[in-house]
């Protein structure tokens, strides 16, 4: 009997609900379904002092997740299938996400949709579009101190934010270079539409194979985000005597000390995202940020117009 899993996003009860008729739906079609929180993929924060996390990148794999199983619909916003990823991409689950949130950019199908996706879901009518992850780890030494799976970017920076300092970063076999700034981002191409956006970095499209460095204000209009191949792994030395604060995927980090040293590295277990239909990246971008909309003057709505003539009165 096939198997399928359910991630919800158990904090909101339009989730929970949609679970339990996709649930009803997939066993009476002879389904068996296994169903999880998304909290499970939620690292969190570590304690600043103790900060140890030996588990490696598979310990946000549920029990009863494994390679045999046939896809995970994800229900939830795009910080549940941030979280699913670290869920499934060590074991290759593909994964449908349905948009029960607010933006929904990561999402493939939407509520309105439903019975048709299940349809498709049971008929195995859907393709796999591969994204590439990331291996965030903290180092000490020999000693990895912290580790965890990013599918969006790697934010480091002092608290509080707005305050200036140095970064020592080399990236693979080339000389290390030294950027000034607020803080610095290290994405894969599905983050180019996250933070490192909001920073000021490219649009990138999930098929390239690179990752992308952007600096948080930085200081020196010679420092700007720079892309380059993800077979180059990165390693970011804090060059500054007070800890930073280190951020993956807006929800998990901990404190990065003097002494420490970040780095990452492509994961060798990608993000397997069910496509019901071809994906077009260019018109996400388009419905969900505007790229590329074309520029239509507003109506005049008289303001700023010449006062009518007397004549015209």
């Amino acid at each position: 009997m096939p198997r399928v899993g359910l991630i919800v996003n158990d904090g909101k009860e339009l989730a929970m609900a949609t679970a339990d008729a996709i649930e009803e739906r997939l066993t009476a079609a002879g389904v068996t379904c296994v169903r999880v929180s998304s909290s499970g993929g939620v690292v969190g924060f570590a304690n600043p002092d103790q900060h140890l996390r030996t588990r490696g990148t598979t310990a946000c794999v549920p029990t009863g997740f494994d390679a045999e199983m046939r896809l995970a619909i994800v229900l939830g916003g795009d910080g549940t299938v941030l979280s699913a990823a670290r869920q499934t991409a060590p074991v290759g689950i593909p994964i449908l996400t349905i948009n029960t949130g607010h933006l929904g950019f990561l999402a493939e199908a939407y509520l309105p949709d439903l019975d048709q996706v299940l349809e498709q879901v049971i008929a195995g009518s859907w393709s796999v579009e591969e994204r590439s992850m990331l291996v965030v780890s903290v180092m000490r030494g020999e000693q990895r101190r912290w580790e965890v799976l990013c599918l969006n970017e790697m934010a480091l920076h002092r608290e509080p934010l707005t305050s200036m300092c140095h970064f020592e970063i080399a990236i693979g076999r080339h000389a290390p270079v030294d950027i000034a700034a607020d803080g610095v981002i290290l994405s894969s191409p599905t983050g180019s539409t996250a933070y490192a956006l909001s920073a000021g970095g490219p649009v990138i499209s999930p098929d390239c194979p690179v990752l992308q460095l952007t600096p948080i204000a930085a200081h020196s209009l010679a420092s700007r985000a720079l892309v380059f191949s993800d077979r180059e792994p990165v390693t970011v030395f804090p060059a500054t005597p007070e800890r930073l604060m280190m951020v993956v995927d807006g929800s998990a980090g901990c404190y990065v000390w003097p002494e420490d040293r970040v780095l990452v590295r492509r994961s060798d277990h990608p993000v397997r995202f069910v496509r019901l239909a071809d994906h077009e990246f260019f018109q996400v971008l388009r419905n969900k940020l505007g790229w590329g909309l074309p520029h239509v003057a507003k109506p005049d709505a008289g303001y700023g117009s010449e006062p009518a003539s007397a004549s015209s009165r």
